[in-house]
């Protein structure tokens, strides 16, 4: 994400709060580890809209 003084600024990959890191203890992902983070991102949007579609919509006939 970015650097503050020493460290560097991450964040996960679906967002949320960011941490500073050490950049000696830091790595880059394997592409393996980003496809799958990516692959939890898709899946959790994807239940999160089917649950949004089952829920029972109001009529406007009452």
């Amino acid at each position: 994400m970015g650097r503050e003084g020493p460290y560097l600024q991450l964040r996960p990959l679906g967002g949320g709060r960011e941490w500073d890191a050490d950049p000696a203890g830091v790595e880059p992902m394997t592409e393996a580890e980003f496809l799958s983070a990516r692959v939890t991102e898709v899946n959790t949007r994807s239940r999160e809209a089917v649950t949004r579609s089952d829920l029972p919509r109001p009529n406007p006939l009452h």
